[in-house]
């Protein structure tokens, strides 16, 4: 058959793959694991595999960054196909639409305005197409069209962004370093409290102004806890190690041997 030549077709591409997920989702001879899913029942994997990637980039892993680059290819596939059989569009027209706002979003580029302009000229005028692809799409809010579904860390920076633009936002670091010392007082408080919910509120409330922080800082959030979280992982793995040599696990260890452990691993990085 015409189609199992393209799926056995290792040069076959993006066709390829198409296929391949049309077949999977086929209700008669598809796979009824893949038949039952839907967008909701994706979408955490969908987010799950766009870390990934990052996790490879992060590691400067370029053969496993094509490999994840695959999978998260894969998600789309897998969206577009679940919305052709539901009859909303496909693979093509997610396509197109990209193509289409990339074209619109770079006049300089692919119509007849200047290229002669910064990188913060060609941003700020990014920031006003959105402004009016939002406002065509009823979004007149300026919070209006952060998505729900990131990551807590990247939203809160997300919205900062947003409201600074209209200029709620802090003259400099300085200010947010005083707020983030108030914020951290306010936890201790509630913390002695005993109060679940409000240790909660003021736990997201030092964490917000904290992305605020690192925003003024000219710093991304959530690379730097992805590295810190790295560093913890290496060095924790560095403990493991050493009481392994000795016969022990880390249980077997009082925290003042681990600690001792912890500050050798950091002196030898």
């Amino acid at each position: 058959m015409q189609d199992d030549a393209l799926i056995h077709d290792p040069a076959g591409g993006m066709p390829r793959l198409i296929e391949i997920m049309r077949r999977l989702r086929d209700p008669e001879t598809g796979c009824p694991r893949d038949i039952e899913q839907d967008f909701a029942t994706i979408a955490p994997y969908t987010i799950e595999e766009a870390h990934e990637v990052a996790d490879a980039i992060e590691r400067r892993d370029w053969d496993d960054l094509r490999a994840e680059l695959g999978d998260l290819l894969l998600q789309v596939v897998f969206h577009a196909q679940i919305a052709r059989d539901r009859g909303l569009f496909g693979f093509g027209e997610v396509a197109d639409a990209i193509a289409d706002k990339m074209v619109a979003r770079h006049p300089h580029v692919f119509g007849d305005e200047s290229r002669d302009k910064t990188a913060a000229q060609q941003t700020r005028d990014w920031e006003t197409v959105k402004a009016t692809e939002r406002a065509a799409r009823a979004q007149t809010g300026v919070l209006d069209g952060v998505a729900q579904g990131l990551p807590a860390l990247m939203r809160a920076v997300k919205l900062q962004k947003r409201a600074a633009r209209v200029g709620f936002d802090w003259p400099g670091a300085g200010e947010v370093l005083d707020k983030v010392a108030e914020e951290a007082a306010e936890l201790t408080e509630a913390a002695a409290g005993q109060s679940r919910e409000r240790i909660e509120e003021e736990m997201g409330d030092l964490l917000f102004v904290l992305a605020n922080l690192a925003r003024h800082l000219g710093v991304d959030p959530e690379t730097a806890l992805r590295r810190t979280n790295a560093k913890f992982t290496r060095r924790f793995g560095q403990i493991e190690a050493r009481l392994a040599a000795q016969g022990r696990r880390p249980e077997d260890a009082t925290l003042a041997e681990m600690d001792a452990l912890w500050d050798a691993a950091k002196v030898e990085e």
